[in-house]
């Protein structure tokens, strides 16, 4: 009777272990996904730490709010630690091994998720009343905890660091890891970033903006945000966001959402429903990627967020917006056989393929006409300048659609001729709700009476298909993570808002097979030809061994990304990863312009168009873009030639990148440049200023009319081997200073190759423009705008 009586005490206490909560997890002690009461619970019951179900025999081991109905798809979850990898419904538990280490492990006993943490004291894992998962020793030292690892979701007192990202879930019902971030850039202010699976950009701040002229402050370097308990989310930019209920509710979060806001939410007590009571962004079309390619987004407060492919398109996907749409006519590149439908008041933003002020709209239709890859063009009057002036923007990708009653522009799509009668009908519109509408999986189970034999098969059937399952949601995690940047700085995002990527080490090497075609050389490093995963052909430059720290790299690096010009080169990425610093550029088919004028392949013509373009791109690093870029080695191996011939300035950027502000703030540490090319201002310790690239931009167009290179000039010999051919070409000309005076003797110093068939006055402007750029006084020279306006303005002349 005894004996029973200890049987029937053991095994109450048994169950009431098993199936109630717990209050730590200790060394050697397991929790099982198969028992949905084996979980950990807060002190004050607020929150619960146990497997979720995210789908059908799917589970991820999480932190959510508890609730007085805990039902799996009533729970606000706030952490999750495999939501890339869901573990099965049977044999799947999380472990805090003897030697310190938590560990979750799938159904076959593979781990799927570890703190990595080790402890030869005795360690529990508790979870506290903040929501914190911790675990620690009985000295109450901290080895692991959830609060540096979020997922999408802070709360309060839950700080947000430069080595942790907030990154978004892919849909209401999918808890894998989406395509927004929030992040604290490399220049230490808090940024939000659109991550596809090919493209990458940032929507917040407005990617044209400072940090001064956004009101945010670069001055603090801690990298740091946090939302307190009464509403309030700060960061040490000096960015705040306050709840409209502050100081009031009970329970807050903020939460990324898969529409690519942040938002903060409230309720008073559990059970309530969540309100929202602030949110970053108020404008949601604003937000990058939202409605994919080709496509456009609507707001209405009334109805909420609507997308709609543009006019001749269809939509990919029915069941997924981020695939945009794809058009449902044969596209052609063909001049005579392409038209315009214009779109009122419809803005793309980014991806343009130039800017260009103070055009025709004639001038813009034909440039769009010329490029193959020209989907479109915005045609917009910019309001800050004077009345009646509009710039183009031709556009090679169609992302980021929305419209503004407010914006002073519109977009001419280009279609073929043959089907333009079918454009303008209206459009369908499909409404986006990813706040709050839930898509529900079917989890429902079914009891039958089946033999053991069949019931063998049903059993394995499911385990081979879960398994299935988890192999490929694995293959995908890999995919992911592999596209973000490499484990030695895995929390290091630094993208710009035109696709600019960071690319690992491993994924360069294997699309260059392993640095095999080498396709240039110079003093900054070798340049290797590549092609991406998505096909696209690559010049990667591996830079040679620098001191620069790689905080530095990575943010002048970035600033190149976001510089965007045709006749610039176009910077598509960077890798660094240890003492490796590569770039990642479009490749150029017809080589460099050295190359070029060394096999005197380019007529007069010809050179004529590469000056302009040099000229052009050199004026928009001084002059228009966002940094005051000096390029500091203008040289013919750094203007590259696309398939058309269009010079394409490279190499620029990371010799000296400055603030508008900070011009006078200038630093080199020595001589930068190619001997040969180099201003005067280097040789004698002057002031360094955009007239150094003047400079270099005059040698180049003298070496191109002459066909004499600088260092080896053919001349007679003169002293001072730097300047001879300068020196040449002003006696022979008779130190001519005007187009009139060089026209008289310009066939003693035009390249022979000409062979006497070129326009004399187009060359001696060309000339008189090199003579004035070379001035050893650097006042004396004009602004690389001012050079391009004369060329300009020589080509108008020549045309009417």
């Amino acid at each position: 009777m005894a004996a029973l009586f200890h049987i029937l005490l053991f095994l109450t206490v048994y169950c009431q272990i098993s199936s109630s909560t717990t209050d730590a997890l200790n060394k050697g002690s397991s929790l099982s996904v198969e028992k949905p009461d084996n979980v950990l619970t807060s002190p004050d019951g607020v929150f619960t730490a146990g497997f979720h179900q995210v789908g059908n025999n799917s589970f991820c081991f999480a932190i959510w709010f508890s609730e007085s109905s805990d039902h799996y798809r009533s729970r606000t979850i706030v952490w999750m630690a495999n939501r890339n990898q869901p573990v099965n419904g049977r044999h799947s538990k999380l472990s805090l091994l003897r030697t310190g280490d938590l560990i979750l492990t799938d159904a076959g006993q593979s781990n799927v998720w570890s703190t990595s943490t080790s402890s030869f004291s005795p360690a529990n894992l508790s979870l506290y009343n903040s929501g914190n998962l911790v675990l620690q020793t009985s000295q109450r030292v901290i080895l692991w905890q959830s609060f540096d690892f979020p997922t999408d979701t802070l709360l309060p007192s839950q700080l947000l660091t430069r080595n942790t990202i907030l990154v978004s879930m892919r849909s209401p019902s999918n808890y894998s890891s989406g395509f927004y971030k929030l992040f604290f850039d490399d220049d230490n202010l808090l940024r939000l970033l659109f991550d596809g699976l090919e493209i990458s950009s940032v929507y917040w701040f407005e990617p044209w903006l400072t940090g001064q002229s956004a009101g945010r402050s670069t001055d603090n370097s801690s990298r740091v945000a946090v939302m307190d308990s009464l509403g309030n989310f700060t960061s040490s930019d000096k960015y705040t966001l306050i709840a409209s209920d502050y100081g009031t509710a009970s329970q807050r979060r903020l939460t990324i959402d898969c529409d690519g806001n942040v938002r903060l939410r409230s309720r008073s007590k559990p059970g309530d429903r969540w309100n929202v009571t602030g949110q970053i962004i108020q404008d949601p079309c604003k937000i990058h990627g939202v409605c994919g390619p080709n496509s456009v987004c609507r707001y209405e407060p009334s109805t909420g967020r609507e997308c709609s492919c543009i006019p001749g398109y269809k939509m990919t996907y029915h069941t997924d917006w981020y695939y945009g749409c794809e058009p449902e006519f044969s596209y052609t590149c063909t001049r005579n056989e392409s038209t315009f439908f214009k779109l009122s008041k419809l803005e793309f933003f980014g991806y343009d393929y130039g800017y260009f002020t103070n055009y025709t709209f004639r001038e813009c239709e034909d440039l769009c006409l010329r490029l193959c890859n020209c989907k479109g063009f915005q045609y917009s009057l910019i309001p800050s300048l004077h009345i009646g002036s509009y710039s183009c923007y031709p556009k090679t990708v169609l992302l980021n659609g929305y419209t503004s009653p407010s914006f002073f522009g519109d977009l001419y799509l280009r279609v073929p001729k043959m089907h333009l009668s079918a454009y303008g009908l209206p459009q369908e519109d499909y409404s986006l709700s990813c706040l709050e509408k839930v898509i529900e999986l079917d989890r429902t189970y079914e009891k039958s009476r089946v033999s053991s034999l069949v019931k063998f098969l049903l059993w394995f059937a499911c385990g081979v298909g879960g398994f299935e399952i988890i192999c490929i949601l694995l293959i995908l995690g890999v995919i992911t993570r592999n596209r973000r940047d490499s484990n030695e700085d895995k929390y290091g995002y630094h993208l710009a808002a035109t696709g600019f990527k960071r690319f690992s080490y491993s994924e360069l090497k294997k699309a260059t097979k392993g640095f095999s075609e080498e396709i240039g050389r110079g003093a900054g490093g070798v340049v290797y030809k590549a092609v991406l995963v998505d096909h696209r052909v690559a010049a990667i430059k591996m830079l040679n061994e620098t001191n620069q720290g790689e905080g530095q790299f990575l943010a002048e690096a970035n600033t190149i990304g976001r510089l965007n010009h045709m006749n610039l080169i176009e910077m598509w990425g960077y890798c660094s990863e240890g003492k490796h610093r590569l770039l990642v550029y479009e490749y150029m088919e017809n080589g460099s312009l050295a190359q070029k004028l060394a096999s005197n392949e380019l007529y007069w013509e010809k050179r004529f168009e590469i000056a302009l373009g040099t000229a052009k791109g050199l004026a928009y690093l001084h002059e228009e873009c966002l940094e005051w870029v000096l390029h500091c080695d203008v040289k013919p191996q750094n203007i590259l030639l696309d398939s058309n011939y269009q010079p394409k300035v490279a190499d620029f950027g990371l010799s000296k990148l400055l603030n508008r502000d900070d011009l006078k703030k200038w630093s080199f540490s020595k001589i930068r440049g190619t001997r040969g090319y180099i201003a005067p201002e280097w040789v004698y310790n002057l002031p360094i200023t955009s007239k150094v690239d003047v400079y270099s931009y005059g040698v180049v167009v003298m070496e191109m009319v002459t066909g004499k290179n600088p260092l080896k000039p053919d001349v007679d010999s003169i002293d001072g081997e730097h300047r001879r051919l300068i020196m040449w070409v002003r006696e022979k000309l008779l130190n001519g200073t005007s187009a009139s005076e060089i026209e008289a003797r310009i066939g003693e110093v035009i390249d022979p190759s000409f062979a006497g068939e070129y326009d004399v006055k187009k060359m001696a402007i060309l000339l008189e423009v090199a003579l004035r750029c070379v001035e050893e006084d650097r006042d004396k020279r004009p602004t690389m705008s001012q050079v391009v306006e004369m060329l300009v303005l020589l080509d108008k002349d020549q045309e009417h």
